[in-house]
């Protein structure tokens, strides 16, 4: 620094206001300090600036899983989100959703340095107990029951699911038959749960309760289960993968979609409107999710009062070409 002030003829002090981007410097002068920079091959330390303010301008994401949807999505938008707020992203993926495990991603972070932590913790913990994180970090909860110990971000599960359901009723189906996500997962508890009460508001018993894994594979046996049911003519499933096994799984089985077996999905993933049939499905806004758990990382580093307890970004379905209305055949009857 102290030679980039002799090379430019100015303070070092000077120097220093030109590296932190104070705008008092007048442009003539920051000229002369930056020809001088680039001449001399000097590049300001941000590392031990970072250190001496306190800010080091990046976010640490800690995440369950790297292979469902909806964590890819929401930890690309917070990715985004955080690049336009002048921040980077370092992430920690967990092999084991346990105590020990989110502990010791903490303990990396706060080695690493960061500045709020953003938490994808889509399941339950494997191991008993709740779970303790640090007092002194600032920390935004994705997906996940934190009741109101944190600021927690998640789309509107229940509303969406309770959303494909009355659709398919709207569409004088007797019953909504549920091919529901794994048990450790909070999404798929919140749709089940929607799924089941939305039926019971109408007086009708839910039929007997599928599950998968999320994946195309899951969806594929339980749709061959669902085609053997003669009672079954409309399927809520928990996300689009698992639907699109079920839409093959009926196609296999000599099923008709949707004028045998209406389909919903859940998520709205960008290939589902090339299904065949085009997939209804309750559509998810990541981008949204990753946006607001940014906005109150930042406006906790800011020292706002940021409230505890959960913030919901709203669903919508979009209705395509698998779900119609209910039609008798005489296969069924």
């Amino acid at each position: 620094m102290a030679d980039v002030a002799r090379a430019a003829g100015v303070s070092s002090q000077t120097v220093s206001r030109v590296s932190n981007g104070d705008s008092a410097v007048i442009e003539a002068t920051r000229r002369r300090v930056l020809d001088a920079m680039k001449e001399l091959g000097y590049r300001p330390n941000s590392a031990a600036r970072a250190l001496k303010r306190g800010d080091f301008r990046t976010l640490g994401v800690i995440t369950t899983s790297l292979s469902s949807t909806g964590n890819v999505r929401t930890l690309e938008a917070i990715a985004t989100n955080a690049s336009r707020a002048g921040y980077a992203v370092t992430l920690i993926p967990l092999d084991a959703p346990t105590r020990d495990s989110v502990t010791g991603a903490f303990t990396r972070l706060d080695e690493l340095a960061v500045d709020a932590v953003v938490l994808i913790m889509e399941v339950h913990l494997l191991d008993t107990g709740s779970l303790i994180l640090p007092p002194h970090v600032k920390v935004v909860v994705v997906d996940s029951d934190a009741s109101d110990r944190f600021p927690v971000v998640d789309t509107d599960q229940h509303e969406g699911a309770r959303a494909a359901v009355r659709h398919l009723l709207d569409l004088e189906h007797h019953a909504v038959w549920h091919l529901a996500g794994p048990e450790e997962s909070f999404a798929a508890t919140r749709r089940a749960d929607a799924w089941e009460a939305a039926l019971r508001e109408e007086g009708i018993e839910p039929p007997p309760l599928l599950r998968g894994d999320w994946s195309p594979e899951s969806g594929y046996e339980a749709g061959l289960r669902l085609a053997r049911e003669p009672e079954c003519t409309a399927v809520f499933v928990a996300n689009d993968q698992m639907a699109l096994g079920v839409l093959r799984a009926m196609h296999d089985s000599g099923k008709r979609v949707p004028e045998d077996v209406s389909v919903v999905g859940f998520d709205d993933i960008p290939e589902a409107a090339s299904f065949i049939p085009p997939l209804t499905t309750v559509h998810q806004d990541f981008a949204k999710v990753g946006e607001l758990c940014v906005d109150v990382a930042l406006r906790e580093l800011r020292g706002e009062n940021v409230a505890d307890g959960t913030r919901l970004v709203p669903t919508r379905l979009v209705v395509r070409d698998s779900t119609a209305a209910y039609q008798p055949s005489p296969r069924r009857a």
